[in-house]
């Protein structure tokens, strides 16, 4: 499965689950370790945790296993790296305070619906 496939994958899921502030970003030819970039919301310390398994649940059922998990919901910032694309599922105030959106500001944002 190709990279945005993958993307889609797991937006839908995000957005199933109530993620908020979905966002793709395509950082082919800027990063070296991955294509795209996901970042989405949850809303509290459980709904954060929510999301996260959630993906990886699904992500599991399509044959997909992820290489490298990271972060827990209490430090408001957790990472599921699928090679293709990395995900990052942050808490309200952990996504204000490290502005992934800002770092990768040249990086296009892509469609996902």
């Amino acid at each position: 499965m190709d990279g945005l496939k993958v993307a889609k994958t797991a937006y839908s899921v995000l957005d199933e689950k109530k993620g908020e502030d979905i966002v793709l970003l395509d950082v082919r030819g800027m990063s070296p370790i991955s294509d795209y970039i996901l970042i989405a919301t949850g809303n509290s310390e459980p709904h954060v945790k929510a999301l996260y398994a959630s993906v990886q649940r699904e992500m599991k059922n399509v044959g997909l296993h992820c290489h490298r998990k990271s972060g827990v919901a209490t430090g408001g910032w957790m990472i599921l790296d699928y090679f293709d694309i990395i995900i990052h599922i942050f808490s309200t105030e952990s996504r204000e305070y490290y502005t992934l959106e800002e770092i990768w500001s040249e990086a296009p944002k892509v469609p996902l619906q």
